[in-house]
């Protein structure tokens, strides 16, 4: 016995002190860095293409949505890794001397077990596909599924990755995702609502308001029409509430209506147009009403 094992270490010594070994050795490890940089570069390269390939078709005069170019880019350089890199180490087993084939059918054989327990992933992948395929959300929107709400920053064929607008990021599985929020797809709306006394002068503030959001296209670009003024939204006591409604470029509304809200305000103020604040009624001492505008 201790003769036997004696002879095979000699085998082996003698084998990987041998000129031919050390050859094989330095050829395989040659191949394989080679296959590595090789496949560093066409990722690289890959993905450069596929960026200026998307590039020249957002330039050119067809309607192509930019939201859905950017999805289907990060995607395309997600799949091109992916397959690079796989092939680089299915390469690099064949050098080894490992046979794949047997490697493959072994592994066939596991994702068939696995298959069973492995019910959502399928899902996600699914419900992945089909959320770019039929463009439901793109990166750059801002949407709202369940309680995740902010801006998309990834999509994959597994998760959906979301950054909340304090900071927070939701990860998402696809399969999971249900009712979808999107609030970049349409222009967006506003209605900004100011209040005024009874006994103020209702048509010349209407003039100063007209006049005033004639102005505000040539400023303000986000602004897809002329914002128009309503007039009385609603008549409570000693208070009219007039409406000013506005149409922007997709989550653009709220700077538009702090700005409308803040020059009428002052345009108010300075042609003596009294705005309505809250009434405060006081008690005195001798138990007679006492009305303070607060």
């Amino acid at each position: 016995m201790d003769y036997f094992n004696e002879k095979v270490l000699k085998n082996y010594w003698d084998k990987v002190m041998s000129e031919a070994f050390w050859e094989n050795v330095i050829n395989a490890s040659i191949k394989i860095t080679i296959i590595l940089l090789a496949s560093w570069l066409a990722v690289k390269l890959g993905k450069k293409f596929i960026k200026k390939v998307f590039l020249m078709r957002m330039r050119s005069p067809l309607n192509h949505s930019e939201r859905r170019q950017k999805t289907i880019e990060r995607l395309l350089q997600s799949v091109i890794s992916y397959v690079v890199y796989f092939s680089a180490i299915i390469a690099i087993l064949a050098i080894l001397n490992i046979k794949i084939a047997g490697l493959l059918a072994g592994a066939g054989i596991v994702g068939l077990a696995i298959g069973f327990g492995a019910q959502s992933l399928v899902k996600d992948i699914i419900t992945g596909f089909f959320i770019i395929f039929e463009d439901q959300f793109g990166v750059g929107d801002y949407i709202k599924i369940n309680a995740a709400e902010g801006t998309v920053v990834e999509i994959g064929l597994r998760t959906t990755k979301i950054n909340g607008s304090t900071g927070e990021q939701f990860i998402i599985p696809n399969g999971s995702i249900g009712e979808v929020v999107n609030y970049s797809v349409n222009n967006s709306k506003i209605f900004v609502d100011l209040q005024m006394t009874t006994d103020a002068d209702f048509e010349k503030a209407e003039a100063i308001i007209i006049k005033y959001l004639s102005t505000l296209p040539k400023v303000h670009e986000e602004l897809v029409t002329t914002p128009a003024f309503l007039g009385v939204q609603n008549v409570k006591g000693t208070e009219v509430t007039i409406r000013i409604a506005a149409e922007t470029l997709p989550q653009q509304q709220y700077g538009v209506a702090r700005t409308i809200r803040r020059d009428v305000t002052k345009l108010f103020e300075e042609n003596n147009i009294p705005m309505a604040y809250p009434n405060m009624m006081l008690y005195g001492n001798s138990g007679k009403e006492e009305g303070r505008n607060e």
